[in-house]
């Protein structure tokens, strides 16, 4: 049941005020809440520590140390004599101390205590935490690699994905990667040629690189230092025509990838006692009396990992090479489709992550507890593991999925080659209905249901939500995170929003079934709110699995949601994000340009980059004042304006070149020049494109002063559909200064039009008080209710109730709610 214009369900306010227990501003807040069509993760990021491993090393000093986490979490843990402690409630979670060294080789851990040394065994399937929070785990990652440490960070990224068409990501940005990656032996072409090649790039001279002048040094420092770490030999390897000379860009030309993929290896194994003398470490194999080709570290054949990242023109994967040091991020799965939201001010709030520094604060609670998955990449058997295991959980429900009988089983159990890539769990369930002869039919991944003659794409299935199957990965996630923030025991945890990363489903043109193209966007794209806000309004997409044609998804997605008119939840989006002022970065699914098909790989790929921004890298001022987005600017073609400004900012060469860096080898390598500028690709199809999305803009714009809802619209809003039906709003368009100000913090809170939203929420939230007191006033009064009202503290609440009604009605409470929301005026 929804509770007036605001929009917002009983459930979502229960869901809101489980999640927000410590906060310190009026509970009546909690009502302030959205309804979000979208997606989101939780997650923290992860990295490759190699063989050895001490915190201390990189923090000397920290404020977290072991007797702290004794003092604060004593009820949770058990404290052992030798100086580490054990986790009360999951047995498999160690708490070290803050000087822990963790060896790999000698599966030890050890650290003093008093003077003495102390150790425990190493072992897999544990999880190791530092007093900081930061976890580390001993893995080996895929089948025929190296065991290896492996270490996430104590404060998560909450990457939130609304507004999101349908097939544009919502549950991809919360899978894991690692169904992306795949693995492989490492290659060298003349083992000693290649071995003297790295050898002469390990000793070069790097200071003298930099077309600035002012940059270069005599002696630069060395590729193997302490000093210099992996990302930096990625950087200094990785051509640059806007900061390296043509010389030194020639030269790295020249260097095979394979022998760069060698340097990489070699800095990333090695360690200051070997000095000169690292090519010891490495061999290949004597075959036939001729050096081999594969690699070997330690006796041990070495494997490189690669991601894929899109489609050929042939259907095949592009695969990039994986930096050595790379390691997926832990997920947990926030959101999926129905998603109740709450905008607070943040000087209100306790328990915030440190250095936390926004006005106000989004926070996301899931509304669901089972997904309505559609798992696109599944019926490639083995790809999508979870899916496979959750088809073949018993009690799954399934939808549009074939209906396969006993013949057909036995079969496909025959078919050895095929039947052998499905995963364990699917493989099971299939061997298991063959054995038993019942039930009457089985359904697996690789199978949709036929639909004129061909399978479906739009298979679905419901999935429990993991975070509820999970819960040890929820506890370790708050117990890191607590430990980190040097937080009580038991208050809440608090995870406001920290990326808003909406998806669009992009589409080259289908004539046959009258779709035209949308497919003008590069990977990532930032929108300034009017910008986004035409996105948002529009919501546009193509052809999408879920949908039966083009067009328009309603405003902010929820057209198949919204029974309300959606002008009030347009109302509410732009408020909160007004209030927070938090960047949008748009991310591709589908295609990028007409020629290059990426599917969900962006969507998986970006929560990764995000993961590893600095909170500055990830302001648009930052990235645009230093070249790594770029204004897409309005042009004419054939004589017709093309408003291709309404895309915003896309990312360049040189962010590509930055920021992939930290998850590839050759980071240049995955976007190619055409990918950045779509336009490159085909320039008809690029107009169209953008003509077809001014041409969608108008058309929506124009339902709202059909419907007369425009009037119920908050003044930037207003503008902005004017703007978008018929090109101004009192003689201004989109780029008049006194336009593009309406969307603006300050302009909001001084704004008249926000307090109305104030008093509405005043008005609204003294009624229901009112009516809570009477309430419980009215249960007093009844004799037969006296045992009850004893024993529930009815007088007790009855005088918070009062307590609370005294303040919502107060002329003061309308200052609480700056920051918020606040209610949309009826």
């Amino acid at each position: 049941m929804r509770e007036g214009p605001q929009g917002s369900a009983c459930i979502h306010q229960q869901l809101i005020r489980k999640n927000l227990r410590s906060v310190s501003f009026s509970a009546n807040l909690i009502g302030l809440a959205e309804e979000e069509h979208a997606g989101g993760t939780l997650a923290f990021t992860g990295y490759d520590l190699g063989e050895d491993f001490q915190l201390s090393q990189y923090f000397p000093e920290v404020e977290q140390t072991f007797d702290g986490v004794i003092a604060r979490y004593i009820d949770l843990i058990d404290v052992q004599p030798e100086g580490y402690a054990i986790d009360k409630k999951y047995k498999d979670i160690i708490y070290l101390p803050e000087d822990a060294r963790i060896e790999l080789n000698k599966q030890n851990i050890s650290w003093s205590k008093d003077g003495i040394e102390e150790s425990i065994k190493l072992l897999p399937e544990r999880t190791y935490v530092y007093p900081s929070g930061y976890k580390v785990q001993m893995m080996k990652a895929a089948e025929g690699r190296r065991w290896r440490l492996v270490g996430y960070t104590a404060e998560s990224r909450i990457c939130h994905k609304p507004c999101t068409v349908s097939g544009g990501g919502k549950s991809e940005i919360s899978k894991p990667i690692t169904d992306a990656i795949i693995s492989g032996p490492v290659f060298v072409s003349d083992f000693q040629k290649d071995f003297d090649l790295t050898e002469e790039i390990i000793k070069k001279e790097f200071g003298d690189r930099f077309i600035d002048q002012t940059q270069n040094k005599e002696h630069g420092r060395p590729l193997l230092s302490k000093e210099r770490s992996l990302g930096s030999v990625v950087k200094l390897l990785t051509p640059s025509n806007s900061e390296y000379t043509e010389e030194y860009n020639t030269w790295l030309e020249s260097i095979p990838q394979h022998v760069k993929e060698l340097v990489l290896i070699i800095k990333r194994f090695y360690k200051e006692d070997w000095c000169d003398d690292w090519r010891d470490r490495f061999t290949v194999d004597l075959i036939n009396g001729a050096p081999g080709n594969i690699l070997r570290y330690r006796d041990q054949p070495l494997r490189t990992q690669y991601l894929r990242v899109g489609y050929t023109g042939e259907g095949s994967w592009r695969t990039f090479g994986l930096r050595k040091d790379f390691f997926p991020a832990d997920k947990i799965s926030l959101e999926d489709d129905i998603t109740a939201s709450v905008v607070a001010p943040t000087d209100k709030l306790n328990s915030l992550p440190p250095g936390w520094k926004q006005h106000s604060s989004k926070f996301v609670h899931n509304c669901e507890y089972r997904f309505f998955q559609r798992p696109d990449d599944a019926i490639i058997r083995g790809y999508d593991k979870q899916a496979e295991a959750d088809l073949s959980s018993h009690g799954a429900f399934l939808s549009n999925y074939e209906p396969l009988g006993q013949e057909f089983a036995k079969d496909e159990t025959e078919d050895a080659i095929r039947f052998g890539q499905y995963t364990d769990p699917m493989r099971n369930m299939v061997e298991d209905f063959v054995e038993k002869g019942a039930p009457d039919y089985y359904c697996t991944n690789a199978y949709p249901r036929i639909v004129d003659g061909k399978p479906t794409k739009n298979p679905r299935y419901l999935q429990t939500r993991p975070d509820l199957k999970s819960p040890r990965d929820i506890y370790l996630a708050d117990m890191s995170s607590r430990l980190y923030r040097v937080q009580d025991a038991h208050s809440k945890i608090l995870r406001p929003v920290t990326s808003i990363l909406p998806g669009r489903r992009n589409n080259p043109a289908d004539p046959v079934a009258g779709v035209k193209p949308l497919c003008v966007n590069n990977p990532i794209h930032y929108m300034e709110l009017p910008e986004l806000f035409m996105e948002y309004i529009a919501s546009i997409t193509g052809k999408s699995p879920s949908t039966t044609g083009a067009g328009s998804e309603g405003a902010l997605t929820k057209a198949p949601f919204n029974a309300l008119p959606p002008i009030y939840d347009l109302n509410n989006a732009l408020v909160a994000y007004l209030a927070t002022e938090q960047p949008a970065f748009i991310t591709a699914a589908g295609y990028v340009g007409p020629h290059y098909r990426v599917d969900h790989d962006i969507s998986l790929l970006v929560p990764e980059i995000w993961c590893r921004l600095r909170p500055e890298e990830a302001d648009p001022r930052f990235l645009i004042e230093n070249g790594y987005m770029e204004k897409v600017e309005d042009f004419e073609h054939n004589g017709q304006l093309v408003p291709a400004s309404r895309i915003g900012y896309r990312i360049t060469a040189k962010f590509v070149r930055r920021f992939f860096a930290r998850v590839f080898n050759n980071p240049t390598s995955v976007l190619s020049e055409e990918m950045l500028k779509p336009e490159l690709q085909d320039l008809e199809t690029y107009v169209e494109g953008m003509l077809t999305i001014a041409a969608a803009h108008k058309e929506v714009a124009e339902n709202y002063f059909a419907d007369g809802s425009v009037e119920d619209a908050c003044p930037p809003l207003k503008a902005l559909l004017h703007i978008m039906a018929y090109g101004e709003y009192e003689g201004k368009g989109i780029d008049a200064p006194e336009i593009r100000s309406l969307f603006d913090r300050e302009a909001m809170l001084q704004s008249d039009w926000y307090k109305e939203r104030f008093a509405s929420q005043q008005e609204y939230d003294t009624a229901a008080w009112k009516k809570h007191v009477e309430y419980l006033e009215e249960f007093l009064k009844r004799d037969t209710h006296t045992v009850v009202a004893q024993r529930l503290g009815v007088e007790q609440r009855l005088t918070a109730a009062k307590d609370e009604l005294e303040k919502v009605s107060a002329p003061a409470y309308m200052d609480e709610l700056v920051g918020t929301i606040g209610r949309q005026p009826i």
